[in-house]
């Protein structure tokens, strides 16, 4: 009677790689239209699966049906949640302990560091008030290394006056992107690919290119206009809203941590 208890060294493992994987799913759907239809598709699942242990074989059949039949609609559905799985797969750097773990977010480690957000948007604001333009990339678990290698490599800590010097008109490395990982500037004048999605003719190839990397990786980015002088928040593709500097910046800590 109570022999489904009896569980094996395997079918624990199995248990936890089945939750990590989950989790790490729910990470990267987190803040998107897509967590809903993830969350839908979960409870059709967990009522085919009970339909299932009572036997009820009408209903679970069209629910088997349903979801057997939906995986190409799925895979259309996420096709930049998936995309950006795989990257974050296709780019972890295994030889590195440091790196691997940060890929594993889930698994919290004495190593991470806390993202300094202030002089990032100090600075953004210093570049706002003379409308200087400016494209900052900030890493996250997807590693950028395949965009860093497009550019000048750099090992600079964040500060006003840097940024200042990187974005000024006259400086050869304003042009492109500027790359940070864990409150270090670690490349100038990258290249990020555009996205092909329609925004408002006010916005230019800066805002196009923003879009582009946070679509296809969880990278978020910061740009400064050149013509307004406003400072865009840009995540998932979309622009953040926000209503003052001060939540910018807890913003920007949320979504670093």
């Amino acid at each position: 009677m109570l022999d489904f208890i009896d569980f094996s060294f395997l079918d624990i493992l199995d248990i936890i790689l089945v939750a990590a994987l989950l989790y790490s799913i729910y990470k990267l759907l987190k803040g998107t239209v897509a967590i809903n239809i993830f969350l839908g598709i979960a409870v059709i699942f967990l009522i085919w699966k009970i339909t299932q242990a009572l036997k009820m074989e009408m209903l679970s059949g069209i629910l088997g049906y349903l979801l057997s039949g939906g995986v190409i609609a799925l895979i259309i559905v996420f096709q930049q949640e998936i995309r950006k799985f795989l990257l974050m797969i296709g780019t972890t750097n295994f030889s590195s302990k440091r790196s691997f773990l940060k890929q594993l977010k889930f698994l919290k480690s004495e190593i991470e560091i806390e993202f300094n957000a202030e002089p990032l948007v100090n600075g953004c604001i210093s570049l706002s008030k003379t409308k200087t333009g400016a494209l900052i990339v900030l890493e996250r678990t997807n590693n950028l290394d395949f965009l860093i290698n497009s550019g000048d490599q750099m090992n600079a800590i964040i500060n006003e006056a840097i940024l200042e010097s990187i974005f000024y008109k006259n400086s050869p490395l304003h042009d492109g992107a500027t790359v940070i990982r864990d409150n270090v500037i670690v490349a100038t004048r990258v290249v990020l690919p555009v996205s092909d999605k329609k925004i408002p003719a006010r916005f230019g190839l800066r805002h196009k290119a923003a879009i582009g990397v946070t679509e296809k990786t969880d990278a978020l980015c910061l740009l400064v206009s050149e013509e307004t002088g406003e400072i865009s928040y840009i995540k998932d593709g979309a622009f953040e809203l926000y209503k003052d500097y001060e939540e910018l910046t807890e913003k920007l800590k949320s979504d670093m941590s």
